[in-house]
């Protein structure tokens, strides 16, 4: 019996150390999207480089999240809820590493964008009002992950359409812009890129919201993904 229970606490142990590696992960990637934006819309070049230089964290973090589920699996040979946990854990740790990835892909853009280029405050708070919403979904799936909320899960993963239509607007008004004056093209275009990176977050929170239910209920979601993105093109992703 004292056998058992000294392995159930063991495992208990394991879970909990992974799940608070998630939770630092989580934040770390919150900060970045956060970072990259402000770092656009100030010109700051200072804070774009720590948004790119705390990307070695984020992926850390992804690297010791792996090893410990893969030894914890290894270990206690998990089944059922313990192994889906494990196994969730990966996979949200992933979809964060991807989130980290494209802020700082947008971080990087901000010495690309000339200083004369940020003439356009609107499409910038544009730019600024879609990341907020993005960094909204982004927590609110990490806490229904936290505590196994498949209805909060839900929410977010039904509220991915209203990202994509803001991000077709900001298209459609950037593309108006390069139509107006050809010296807008550059700027536009990088702005391009960066909404894109940021509606493709708010996939990756859906792949999060998914995995919540996996982790619960043992299944994958049958409803096709609600999307209103009409801005495919190739090299975003």
């Amino acid at each position: 019996m004292m056998i058992l229970e000294h392995t159930a606490k063991a495992f208990d142990e394991d879970l909990h150390e992974i799940a608070m590696r998630v939770s630092e992960m989580g934040g770390l990637v919150e900060r970045q999207l956060v970072d990259a934006v402000n770092a656009l819309i100030h010109r700051d070049g200072a804070l774009a480089a720590a948004t790119v230089a705390k990307d070695a964290d984020v992926d850390q973090l992804q690297r010791e999240i792996e090893e410990r589920s893969v030894l914890t699996i290894a270990r206690r040979q998990p089944m059922a809820i313990d192994l889906r946990q494990i196994i969730s854990a990966m996979r949200v740790a992933t979809d964060l590493e991807r989130i980290g990835d494209l802020a700082k892909n947008n971080a990087k853009r901000v010495n690309a964008i000339g200083e004369d280029d940020f003439h356009s405050l609107k499409l910038m708070r544009g730019l600024e009002h879609m990341s907020d919403l993005v960094q909204d979904q982004i927590k609110s799936v990490l806490d229904a992950y936290a505590s196994k909320d498949v209805a909060g899960a839900m929410v977010v993963w039904k509220g991915d359409e209203e990202v994509d239509a803001i991000c077709t607007s900001l298209f459609r008004e950037l593309l108006t812009y390069m139509m107006e004056d050809p010296r807008n093209i550059t700027f536009c275009i990088h702005l391009m890129f960066c909404a894109k990176n940021i509606e493709r977050m708010g996939d990756h929170a859906t792949n999060i919201a998914e995995t919540v239910v996996y982790q619960v209920e043992g299944q994958t979601i049958t409803e096709k993904r609600p999307k209103g993105d009409m801005t495919n093109f190739a090299g975003t992703t």
